[in-house]
């Protein structure tokens, strides 16, 4: 049911779906580009109408008063980016608690420009030992999915050249507040 409603949502308002899906049971997704609080919706209708199930990493605040715990039952972990915790190891750990486990994450941390992209998602799923599949959301071609995925290797700076490739044609809502794919300066 879920997923017609879904399937039916998104045609009405004129989106397709790239069903490019990884075979694999337990995988991290990246979500890009992340300009609109809207690109949540899209993305949860694209699972729906798939048939997947994942959680996503979002930041604690949006998990407080009513919509928390419907937040949570949609798959919300909440994550303090405040506190310095081991919050990409307990993720990583999921995956082995669970026979499917998918968990998306939005790199630009969020919908602003940002100076970089956060790498939680590499290091998640190098220590899951899971590939990391490339969700996008595109709004010139109003299409939604999944196109491709990759093992991390233990070079971060030529993956993400293969990353910053793959999504240099891809869209945001707000095509001002892309965030330019590269790592954090050490300072």
């Amino acid at each position: 049911m879920k997923k017609m409603f879904a399937s039916f949502i998104l045609t009405i308002l004129g989106w397709s779906v790239a069903k490019n899906l990884p075979e694999d049971k337990k995988f991290v997704v990246i979500a890009a580009p992340h300009t609109s609080n809207w690109d949540f919706l899209y993305f949860i209708l694209f699972a729906w109408s798939t048939g997947l199930k994942f959680h996503w990493i979002a930041k604690h605040t949006l998990f407080k008063g009513p919509f928390g715990k419907i937040f949570k039952w949609m798959g919300g972990i909440p994550i303090n980016r405040q506190i310095r915790s081991n919050s990409i190891e307990q993720i990583a750990e999921e995956f082995d608690k669970h026979e499917n486990y998918i968990v998306t994450i939005a790199p630009e941390g969020t919908r602003s420009k940002a100076k970089y992209w956060k790498t939680g998602f590499y290091h998640i799923a190098r220590q899951a030992k899971v590939p990391v599949a490339l969700g996008f959301i595109n709004y010139n071609r109003k299409i939604v999915g999944i196109a491709d995925k990759y093992y991390p290797s233990e070079n971060l700076k030529e993956d993400l050249i293969k990353i910053k490739k793959f999504y240099e044609d891809k869209t945001g809502k707000h095509p001002s507040l892309h965030s330019e794919i590269k790592l954090k300066e050490r300072e």
